[in-house]
């Protein structure tokens, strides 16, 4: 992994830098020309060469509707800026011995889904420097590993870390995080064999163990799961699907009156046992130390406020 994640202004920007052993002059064209991009870029480029010139970005195989976007920044043979998606992304090259020094960078608001976007550049990036090294180099831009080094991102930027919510009448711990599994592979991981029930009991794998749970209020499959917990109070999953990127997961647990790094701890917990499940890991005990390394993580969160 060689990105970092950072805030500018209230939005997050990701950043790579490539060390290519190539001069500027032979990579320019291959991040500038449509023919050379559409072996590491991941749509198809139709463009007006010029500054402020429209892109179009079509998709293969037509998995997203192609989308429109413009030349925001253009110095050759240094620098290539654009919007994708609504989103900046820019280009800089700079001399580098006999090589050059690539410096990716993607702005975005979203994010959650700085992990998808990390991985799915890395891999992107990875396909450019094969294509440069010249015929046979071609590589895919479908990233090999995706949820294993999703996750890794993942936990790199911690993403995968709750917050407080401070309200008065209603505080609570809330995680908001991404999985990179279809909406029908994380459901049935989160409620365990067979269906729930209103009235019922919570499936365990929904459950931290740091709470006693009370019965199932909602119920709403692939979408929601909120139940009671004892003596007063709820928690609740939200799940929405339909993304290529997988699965986004709100997480939300009621607090009493007191000091919520417990609830934080038990529901990193939770949820890091439920994303290994997903990537076909056995529930095997977390590493030594990592229960206290998170009491001390959040213990500085909450005191911080």
């Amino acid at each position: 992994m060689n990105a970092t994640l950072h805030t500018i202004d209230g939005r997050s920007l990701l950043r790579f830098e490539r060390r290519l052993a190539h001069p500027v002059e032979k990579v320019w064209p291959a991040i500038t020309d449509p023919d050379q991009m559409a072996h590491w870029f991941p749509a198809a480029v139709e463009m007006d060469f010029r500054l402020g010139g429209r892109i179009r970005f079509v998709f293969p195989g037509g998995q997203m509707e192609p989308t429109d976007g413009s030349i925001t920044e253009l110095d050759p043979p240094r620098v290539f800026a654009f919007t994708w998606n609504g989103d900046p992304l820019r280009l800089e090259l700079r001399p580098d011995g006999d090589g050059s020094l690539l410096i990716f960078t993607h702005t975005f608001d979203d994010r959650p889904m700085a992990g998808s976007f990390a991985t799915g550049w890395d891999t992107c990036l990875g396909a450019l420097e094969k294509v440069l090294a010249g015929p046979g180099g071609q590589s895919s831009i479908v990233p090999e590993r995706y949820a294993e080094r999703h996750d890794a991102y993942a936990e790199a930027f911690r993403l995968t870390e709750g917050t407080v919510r401070d309200d008065a009448a209603e505080p609570a711990v809330r995680f908001e995080r991404l999985l990179p599994h279809p909406v029908e592979e994380v459901w049935p991981a989160l409620t365990g064999p067979g269906e729930p029930v209103v009235g019922g009991p919570p499936p365990v794998p929904a459950t931290a163990g740091h709470v006693p749970a009370g019965t199932l209020t909602q119920v709403e499959p692939h979408q929601v799961l909120e139940y009671t917990w004892l003596p007063a109070g709820r928690v609740r999953w939200d799940l929405t699907g339909g993304h290529p990127a997988g699965t986004r997961v709100v997480l939300t647990q009621t607090l009493p009156a007191g000091d919520p790094v417990t609830a934080l701890t038990a529901w990193h917990a939770r949820l890091d046992l439920l994303a290994g499940r997903l990537r076909g890991l056995a529930e095997d005990p977390w590493p030594e130390g990592r229960a206290a390394e998170l009491t001390k993580r959040y213990t500085e969160l909450v005191e911080a406020r």
